[in-house]
């Protein structure tokens, strides 16, 4: 009898078991968000349109699970407990609330860049959204969610609150929080397939810049270096974007209070603009970065758009302290004549390097195009790199050349000016390449090898010229590939040629019209006319051409200016003298 009980026991433990791993609910707490941000606006940064979702989707659930707020005219607040966990909506209920005010917050942060006030606002919706955060916690502590949805539960709540204390600038708490979140996530993606686990792993990613601004805040002086490879490569997005930028600003300005001056083409020029300062010094971490990120063209072209940017910005503060010089230059009597100001000397420094970005990232683009140009087409539908856009890239290297060698304070540089015509006779070598690559893809091959000829022209020119220049050559493209691989293309171009003309010749001989007549003009002979099977075939004209018909005669009576027709006098009758008689019975009509 006892062993009897003892088995009934143990079975009944078994089935309640069974029975709370079948009830368990659980929940993707971060696949969820991942998927409704990138579906709803947060591709773009529309922290906007993603709450007006959050919205909609919580009053479908609500409607769904019969869980009203009261009715049309009076509200009534209820909370998710854990007695009503019979369904893994009422946690996604709990999780949409947490959506709604964390992207009302992030609206707002866009929004107070312009009106300071709304800081407070956002403020109380993370504070709103971290307590939706801590109630989700809540509820997963229940035995009926399964440990998954536990875990993720604690890291997205450790996450808002991370994200509040950040806000606050508390970096102590907001770091212990973020590195709990991190914790959590990293552990996740280890007990997971790889394809699970990328999700989390990005997860962290996000996460890293904000505990490396925390620790250079705290006093870690060393991830300053880290933030700014961050910001160069395009880590840190969304509400670390702003301060990351702050932080290097402030940081590039205590360097730059030591930068007094710089020396360009043997001449010293003092350096008094602050916006100056800061980017001629971190002009070299950008240059590094790119040099960094030889492989990556996406993020190679992103950080050459960055450094273009900023160039234009501190040129145009350099250009409105130029005008400013001009005017008291005007007011004073003791200015200096004919010598190039320091400010206009920096001016053109300046645009000597953003001019030599443009002729760098071009060519990194050309680089890249001329490597696909080579590369065999596998999607026949997909449009593959042509000759025509290469040439289009060159033309924008020459035109910034031109640019660069009438530069204010250059014109007397005779060292500068060759080397900027050297460079110059380099990339028209290149574009006149490939010009000749277009002629033969129509097979225009008289054009293509004069063109040839002249590549060969230019690059012999180079070759004579850079023996005096040798420094100005190690940035170039080297010349004597090119003609090489001219040389080459000049026998591949006699071959299709004699081949094309061969093919013309083999070809069987059969009349073709030429004439342009219609069909029913040339019935009694045999002719090619692939026009008959298209859609306009020329079988009639139409309209018909005017013919010349025989017209209706006219006569004329000409007989009768030569007829001679007998005198008719005795036929007519003389009228007589009246006398006194007729003129008075003239007078009185009574003759008439």
């Amino acid at each position: 009898m006892a062993a009897d009980k003892q088995n009934a026991n143990k079975t009944s433990r078994m089935d309640e078991n069974k029975e709370n791993v079948e009830n368990t609910i659980g929940l993707e707490i971060l696949q969820i968000i991942k998927d409704s941000q990138q579906q709803h606006g947060l591709r773009h940064g529309d922290y906007q349109r993603y709450r007006g979702y959050c919205s909609r989707r919580l009053r479908r659930l609500r409607k769904t699970l019969g869980f009203r707020m009261g009715n049309r005219h009076k509200f009534t607040g209820k909370k998710v407990t854990v007695e009503m966990l019979s369904d893994s909506r009422y946690l996604l209920l709990v999780l949409m609330e947490a959506e709604r005010a964390w992207s009302y917050s992030m609206q707002l942060k866009q929004e107070a860049n312009t009106e300071p006030r709304k800081r407070f606002h956002l403020l109380a919706r993370l504070r709103k959204a971290a307590k939706h955060g801590e109630h989700l916690e809540r509820l997963c502590e229940s035995p009926r969610v399964d440990a998954k949805t536990k875990l993720e539960a604690q890291a997205y709540t450790a996450y808002l609150t991370g994200m509040v204390q950040f806000e606050l600038q508390e970096w102590k708490s907001a770091m212990e929080a973020f590195n709990k979140c991190k914790t959590i996530y990293e552990k996740l993606a280890s007990a997971f397939t790889e394809e699970l686990a990328v999700l989390y792993h990005q997860r962290v990613e996000e996460i890293s810049p904000n505990l490396r601004y925390c620790a250079y805040n705290i006093g870690d002086q060393n991830a300053i270096n880290d933030l700014m490879q961050m910001r160069l490569t395009g880590g840190g997005g969304g509400m670390m974007a702003e301060k990351l930028e702050t932080l290097i600003t402030q940081t590039r300005a205590k360097q730059a209070a030591t930068m007094s001056e710089i020396e360009w083409r043997g001449r010293v020029v003092p350096v008094k603009i602050d916006k100056a300062r800061i980017f001629l010094l971190g002009l070299a971490d950008n240059e590094a970065a790119i040099a960094q990120q030889a492989a990556n063209e996406e993020t190679k072209e992103r950080l050459y758009e960055t450094l273009l940017a900023e160039c234009r910005d501190t040129i145009q503060a350099v250009r409105e302290e130029i005008r400013i010089d001009v005017k008291s230059r005007e007011r004073s009597s003791d200015g200096e004549g004919g010598k190039v100001s320091n400010l206009q000397f920096l001016h053109s420094y300046l645009t000597y390097i953003k001019l030599c970005t443009v002729v760098k990232r071009n060519e990194s683009m050309a680089d890249t195009l001329q490597r696909q140009l080579k590369e065999p087409q596998t999607d026949e539908n997909k449009r593959g790199p042509r000759p025509q856009d290469l040439i289009r890239l060159y033309e924008i290297i020459l035109q910034s050349l031109a640019e660069l060698s009438v530069l204010t304070g250059m014109e007397e540089d005779h060292t500068f000016q060759k080397e900027m015509a050297l460079k110059m006779l380099v990339y028209k070598a290149y574009r006149c390449f490939f010009i000749a690559q277009s002629y033969v893809l129509v097979k225009k091959w008289s054009e293509a090898l004069v063109l040839y000829e002249r590549v060969l022209k230019y690059a012999r020119e180079v070759q004579s010229k850079a023996k005096s220049l040798n420094n100005s050559m190690k940035d170039l493209p080297d010349v004597q590939e090119l003609i090489a691989e001219v040389n080459a293309e000049k026998y591949s171009l006699q071959a299709a040629a004699i081949l094309d003309k061969e093919d013309v010749a083999e070809a069987p001989s059969q009349p073709h019209v030429k004439d342009g007549k219609p069909l029913c003009d040339r019935l009694e002979a045999f002719r090619l006319d692939p026009s008959l099977v298209g859609k306009q075939p020329h079988l009639v004209e139409f309209p018909p051409d005017f013919q010349p018909i025989p017209c209706k005669p006219l006569f004329f009576d000409l007989a009768l200016n030569h007829v001679a027709f007998p005198p008719l006098d005795d036929k007519v009758e003389q009228k007589g003298k009246g006398g006194l008689t007729g003129y008075i019975k003239g007078i009185f009509g009574f003759g008439s």
